[in-house]
């Protein structure tokens, strides 16, 4: 029997996935709900809207819990109130205390909850976790991210936002946050440094990061950072891995390319949409084994937890 799914948070992130839900045999999208009438009014026609979040909560086997990081913790304890499943998006909130004891509530409730990490279940994760762990590369000696914005919220972000202010949003906990996840799947625990915050602090004060620099060290390699959202030209999502006879990196998100020599090839053929598809994909058929308490890959409230202590050290420069 397909799991009951409902939505809360119709924005980029909550509107893809009422297409992914609809399209996965295991899961019955059966309602979503959004503070936005406007957002609720353009979905009427692939989901049924409910009247509030609570009808949704008590009406579902499952929440995705899909709006601005403030507002996490009331709806997270919203489904437990109710013993029913979570899927949240991250950051779990913006502060660390809070989320700490949001975590402590989740683990003690025993319930299947999971956060939304892309890198999770991606092919490009996955096959690079196998890579890595083939010694494909040798002995690995670093890696390093980096990324440029042009404009920051992109342009599918239009309206969140929230993203360019610095109470909850920013790049470092939207982008950087998923590439501290995987590193930490690979390496293990990763420890902050030292880092360089540059803000555009605005009329108010109020703007987020524009320059992000780190170093974090691990039981093998360091991992450094160089981030930007100054300046024209593409925008760059580039992790690698470096190592004594090649190097991988995950590039935009749903690539995967190898080198040995000059140069990059990719290492899977099919175009960035079908990837992206993928991925998706991959990520419901881990939910779906999380549903069924079966041996899955979606990142743990603790595991989401670890990335914003990161994150927020990071932030605090």
């Amino acid at each position: 029997m397909a799991h009951r799914v409902g939505i809360i948070g119709l924005g980029t992130v909550g509107s893809r996935f009422v297409e992914q839900f609809n399209l996965h045999d295991a899961f019955d999208l059966i309602s979503a709900w959004d503070i936005d009438h406007e957002a609720c009014s353009s979905h009427r026609d692939f989901v049924r809207i409910a009247s509030s979040p609570d009808e949704l909560i008590a009406e579902c086997d499952l929440v995705y819990v899909a709006v601005p990081p403030l507002h996490h913790q009331q709806y997270v304890l919203d489904c437990l109130s109710h013993n029913t499943a979570i899927f949240c998006e991250k950051p779990l909130g913006v502060d660390l205390q809070s989320s700490r004891e949001l975590v402590a509530a989740v683990n003690q409730s025993g319930l299947p909850a999971g956060v939304n990490f892309v890198f999770s279940s991606a092919p490009s994760a996955v096959e690079l976790q196998k890579r890595l762990a083939n010694r494909d590369l040798g002995d690995l000696i670093g890696a390093d991210l980096r990324l440029h914005f042009s404009k920051w919220p992109r342009g599918w972000h239009e309206k969140a936002q929230w993203l360019r202010l610095r109470d909850q949003g920013g790049w470092v906990r939207e982008v950087v946050s998923h590439f501290i996840f995987l590193t930490s799947r690979i390496l293990g625990e990763v420890t902050l440094e030292n880092s360089y915050i540059d803000y555009e602090d605005g009329a108010d004060g109020s703007l987020c990061e524009q320059t992000a620099l780190a170093f974090f060290s691990s039981r093998s390699i360091p991992l450094t950072l160089a981030g930007t959202s100054r300046g024209h030209g593409p925008d760059v999502v580039d992790l690698t891995f470096r190592g004594t006879s090649g190097s991988l990196r995950v590039w935009d998100w749903y690539q995967l390319q190898a080198a040995t020599a000059d140069s990059w090839v990719d290492l899977f053929s099919s175009n960035r949409d079908q990837l992206g598809a993928d991925a998706y994909s991959a990520q419901l058929h881990q939910l779906d084994r999380m549903m069924n308490r079966e041996e899955h890959t979606i990142a743990t409230f603790d595991e989401a937890l670890s990335v914003q202590e990161s994150v927020e050290a990071l932030l605090s420069g």
